[in-house]
C-alpha cells in the first residue's frame, strides 16, 4: 500500500532545546523515502520514529548552517553500516561542496553504498522519476540556499457514469486506458484530469519570488516560521520568515495544509504561531510542527 507522509524528526532553530530536536524531515512518496535537511542528532530521531537507513533513496540539503546539515556524517556513515542495498543521491548547494566532502568524509568508516552526488547550481528541474518531479528554486538567507518542490504528473480519473452510458466495464476500461480508444470512444470521453500532488519544502529565507514558486497549489507546504510576527525586523536582518508571512504566502498559493517548523528558542508557546497564521487569513488545515510528528499528504481531491 502506498503511503504520503511527512515525518518531522526535529524542528529547532540554530540550537535544539529541551523538547526540539535540530532539523530533519523525512518524506514518505510511495516506495521512496526523501530526507531533508538532516540536523545534528538526525540519525537517533530516525530510530525513535522508525526510519531506517533502508527508507532512505535521497537527501536533499537546502543549505549548510550547523542545524541544516551536521547530521549528514552520521547519516551517510549509518546508510554505509547498514549496507543498503540501492543508490542513495543526495542534493545540495554547488557553492557548499567542500562542506558536504568534510561531512561526508568526516571520519573513516567503510563505504559500502552508492552516494550519487548531485549539487545545484541555479533553479530548475534536478530530477525526474516516473513519480514526481523534483525541482528547485533559489531562496533568500545569508548564505546560498535553496527549496525544493515535488510535483506528481497529472493522471486520469475515470468516471463510472461515463463509463456505464458507453457500455464500457470489466477487462474493457483497462483496455481503454491502455489504448485510449475503444470502439470510437476515447480515454477523454469516460474520464477527467486526476491532478498530481504538490509538496514543497522551504527552510531559511527572507520573502522573496523563490517562496512563493514554491508554495503555489501545494497540497503539503513545509516551511520556516522561525520568528512571530512581532520579530520581523529580526526575521528580515537574519534571513527567516514570520508566523504571519509564511501563512499569507500559503493563503495566496492555496495551499492545503501548512506545515510551520524552525522556531527560535526564545519563543516557549507554540499556540502563538498557530493564532498569528490564522489572523494572517490563512483558513487551510494547519500544524504546528514538533518532534517525531506524523502529517499525511492531503487525499486528492
Amino acid at each position: 500500500m502506498s503511503v504520503r507522509e511527512l515525518v518531522v524528526l526535529g524542528t529547532a532553530s540554530q540550537v535544539p532545546t529541551r523538547h526540539r530536536n535540530h532539523n530533519g524531515y523525512l518524506l514518505r512518496w510511495d516506495g521512496e523515502g526523501i530526507l531533508f535537511d538532516p540536523g545534528e542528532g538526525t540519525q537517533r530521531q530516525m530510530l525513535r520514529a522508525g526510519v531506517a537507513a533502508h527508507d532512505l533513496d535521497r537527501i536533499c540539503v537546502t543549505h549548510f548552517h550547523g542545524d541544516h546539515s551536521l547530521g549528514l556524517a552520521g547519516v551517510i556513515q549509518r546508510i554505509n553500516l547498514d549496507r543498503v542495498p540501492h543508490e542513495v543521491t543526495a542534493h545540495y548547494p554547488k557553492s557548499g561542496q567542500r562542506f558536504f566532502e568534510r561531512l561526508r568524509w568526516a571520519t573513516p568508516y567503510r563505504a559500502t553504498v552508492e552516494i550519487t552526488e548531485a549539487p545545484v547550481a541555479g533553479d530548475g528541474v534536478i530530477a525526474e522519476t516516473d513519480a514526481y518531479t523534483l525541482e528547485v528554486r533559489r531562496l533568500s538567507h545569508s548564505v546560498e540556499s535553496y527549496g525544493y518542490r515535488l510535483t506528481e504528473p497529472d493522471g486520469r480519473r475515470m468516471l463510472p457514469d461515463r463509463l456505464a452510458a458507453h457500455g464500457i466495464k470489466g477487462p474493457d476500461v483497462g483496455r481503454l486506458q491502455r489504448e485510449g480508444v475503444l470502439n470510437g470512444v476515447s480515454l477523454d470521453d469516460v474520464s477527467e484530469t486526476r491532478r498530481g500532488q504538490r509538496f514543497a519544502f522551504v527552510m531559511d529565507t527572507r520573502l522573496c519570488d523563490g517562496v512563493h514558486a514554491l508554495a503555489e497549489g501545494c497540497d503539503l507546504l513545509v516551511i520556516e516560521s522561525t520568528f512571530l510576527d512581532e520579530d520581523e525586523e529580526l526575521a528580515v536582518e537574519h534571513g527567516h520568515l514570520t508566523a504571519g508571512q509564511a501563512a499569507r504566502v500559503a493563503r495566496d498559493a492555496g495551499v492545503r495544509h501548512l506545515v510551520l517548523t524552525h522556531f527560535s528558542q526564545r519563543y516557549s508557546e507554540p499556540d502563538e504561531f498557530e493564532r498569528q497564521a490564522r489572523s494572517a487569513g490563512y483558513d487551510g488545515e494547519l500544524t504546528v510542527a514538533h518532534d517525531l510528528l506524523r502529517v499525511p499528504v492531503p487525499k486528492r481531491r
